[in-house]
């Protein structure tokens, strides 16, 4: 599932709601961006897929029926999850023209939120959510290591240079991260046309000297390869899903580039280059002397170029790797910052590294806690086949999940007849329902990794936004209505000149900040706004929504800045817009009032205590109201208060 920030284009009217991009982005030059963006992860596949279905934990004979069978496997499997599921079907669900598990299920979330099992979707969405940072952590592993190794191709002699030099480009990738990607950025599209357009040249030259490979084109060869081997055939899909991995990608990235662009990209450019290098793979292994095939079969992408031509080769996919790693690290950032406005992480601190781009952020805690991680599995399982063990378990589990909610999609939001809907999703659950089921057995040798990050990210999740919840819960049964402290207030305050802004996460009642204030300084500012920034589950929000106010007289009133999960919470820039409140900010006549809680022991907890003590710990953590909402560093106050859940 990555999500790309390299490109951010804001949508106007096109193509269905929010797919449209201007007409100064044409719909090739979007296509062509979404080349160096988005295909990176499934691009980089050929280097280990076909390899690792032959030589992984359960290998197969190098022969003719096994061939063919995996390379038609290859083929349907392209066919079916990445160009049907995910680029025909799941590219229609746009909320708002973004795409991705999040969006998917914030949309279903309006549809379904209200019923009894609403909250089922939610946890889905989320546990997706946490297999995603699994995901990110293997990707950026197997790729640059695969592609290193293939020094070991041009010099056997290299191989202890392998991991050494892979860890240094990898921990590089990760330092440059605070840079931003606008620079790199721009060499993306034109060094992964020239890796795309080689690979499908050197597949069209194997595939020429042996076009009988081509009957791989024909299902049977698949149904033949069940037919034979039963139990070990179904294991191999836990390697030949290697081949679509990254394929969630482009229904994340939908927003970036526009479902026109991303699909004349898959179809008209991405797909054939993939499916002529699988293809030129199995025709150069098919045509080799037995004697032969065990050594080839050891790195099949870098022996089909000609010796002279395999180490630009190498360089050629080590740059590739880079990009497929940039472009999920980029991900992680931009699924967090979904996550922490969607209320299920505490807030970190963001920095913005593009100044006319705004979903070009850097996350310094996720991607150190990335680097931390990708070096452990670099070092703790050597080479990029056993990696592979541990790949396959996080990418089809999510898959698994988006077949679930495009069932929930296909049926509540949609409309579609149950005897459309149900032949559709049942063919999907059982696409990609085996294709999860095959990497299981790969758990004790690997793929506990993905599973043990999803559990620990999806309990954090979930911790967080039942704690959360729940504090907000007890600080509005004991909130003083606001109406009611203005009149009161009024006479028993000095006011002095100024403004004072007092942020507080509920629309109702009177926050802690300002009783504290009162109490202690007996003060009021001649005017006090009492201000909620408000995440709607929508990507974003238009400016002319963007604000809401209520006048409360005597100086006091209630603002609301309406903001989408995928939009900057800038609340000094969301003031200008506040003239309606008792005229313009001044920002240095303003001060702005927060609330930090402090958790004490409750006699009844509202979640069990390790629970509790790991919320404690997210908050005392998580980044201040300060940073989240860019506020002045002078201009602002914290008042602390105690709250028992």
């Amino acid at each position: 599932m990555s999500d790309a920030s390299s490109q951010s284009i804001e949508p106007t009217e096109g193509e269905g709601p929010g797919h449209g991009h201007g007409r100064a982005a044409s719909k090739t030059a979007l296509a062509i961006g979404a080349v160096g963006v988005v295909f990176g992860d499934i691009g980089t596949s050929p280097l280990y897929a076909f390899r690792e279905t032959f030589l992984g934990e359960h290998s197969l004979a190098i022969d003719k029926l096994h061939i063919y069978g995996v390379v038609s496997l290859i083929f349907w499997s392209m066919t079916l999850i990445v160009s049907i599921q995910y680029v025909s079907i799941l590219m229609r669900a746009d909320n708002k023209g973004q795409g991705g598990t999040l969006a998917l299920v914030a949309m279903l979330t309006r549809h379904i939120g209200g019923s009894k099992y609403g909250w089922i979707t939610v946890l889905l969405g989320v546990f997706a959510t946490a297999l995603f940072y699994g995901d990110s952590m293997i990707t950026p592993a197997i790729s640059v290591l695969s592609a290193v190794e293939g020094l070991t191709v041009v010099n056997a002699g290299l191989e202890p240079l392998v991991i050494p030099i892979a860890l240094v480009l990898l921990v590089f990738l990760f330092l440059i991260q605070k840079r931003g990607t606008a620079t790199v950025g721009k060499l993306f599209a034109p060094v992964m046309i020239v890796y795309f357009v080689t690979i499908a040249v050197l597949g069209t030259i194997h595939i020429a000297q042996n076009p009988y490979i081509l009957q791989a084109l024909n299902p049977w060869y698949a149904v033949q390869f069940f037919i034979t081997d039963g139990w070990i055939a179904f294991l191999a899909l836990g390697s030949v899903v290697l081949a679509v991995t990254g394929a969630e990608a482009l229904y994340s990235d939908m927003g970036h580039f526009g479902r026109g662009p991303m699909r004349l990209s898959w179809f008209g450019f991405v797909m054939p280059c993939l499916l002529l290098n699988y293809f030129g793979q199995g025709a150069m292994i098919a045509a080799l002397d037995p004697a032969e095939t065990a050594a080839v079969m050891q790195s099949p992408f870098y022996n089909m170029a000609p010796v002279a031509l395999q180490l630009p080769l190498v360089i050629l996919a080590t740059c590739a790797t880079f990009i497929a790693s940039q472009a999920v690290i980029s991900g992680a950032f931009s699924i967090t910052h979904q996550a922490i406005q969607l209320g299920f992480i505490p807030r970190l601190s963001t920095q913005h590294t593009s100044a006319s781009e705004s979903g070009q952020i850097y996350i310094p805690f996720v991607n150190y806690a990335l680097m931390i991680s990708v070096i452990l599995l670099v070092l703790g399982f050597g080479s990029s086949s056993n990696l592979a063990s541990a790949y396959g378990i996080a990418v089809t589990g999510a898959m698994f999940i988006d077949t679930l909610l495009m069932g929930v999609l296909l049926v509540a939001v949609w409309k579609w007849r149950w005897w459309y809907a149900l032949p559709v999703f049942l063919l999907f659950v059982l696409v990609d329902g085996a294709y999860f089921a095959a990497n299981l057995p790969k758990v004790p040798s690997g793929g506990w990794f993905p599973l043990v990050v999803g559990v620990i990210a999806f309990t954090l999740l979930t911790t967080w936004a039942r704690g959360r919840k729940l504090m907000r819960d007890r600080m509005t049964e004991v909130a003083l209505p606001i109406e009611v402290f203005a009149k009161s207030a009024k006479n028993s305050a000095v006011r002095v000149p100024g403004t004072a802004i007092f942020m507080a996460s509920a629309t109702g009642g009177v926050p802690s900040a300002l009783l504290h204030n009162i109490k202690h300084n007996k003060v009021l500012h001649e005017r006090v706004v009492i201000l909620t920034v408000q995440i709607a589950d929508v990507p974003s929000v238009p400016e002319s929504e963007r604000c809401e106010i209520h006048d409360l007289g005597d100086g006091f009133f209630r603002a609301i800045l309406h903001y989408g999960f995928m939009q900057e919470t800038d609340v000094p820039e969301g003031l200008k817009q506040m003239e309606r409140c008792g005229g313009k900010f001044d920002m240095m006549q303003t001060s702005f009032f927060l609330s930090r809680q402090t958790l004490l022991p409750s006699d009844k907890p509202g979640m069990p205590i390790w629970r509790e003590k790991i919320f404690a710990w997210m908050l005392r953590n998580s980044a201040t109201a300060m940073e989240f909402f860019r506020l002045p560093t002078n201009r602002v106050v914290e008042l602390g208060s105690q709250v028992r859940i």
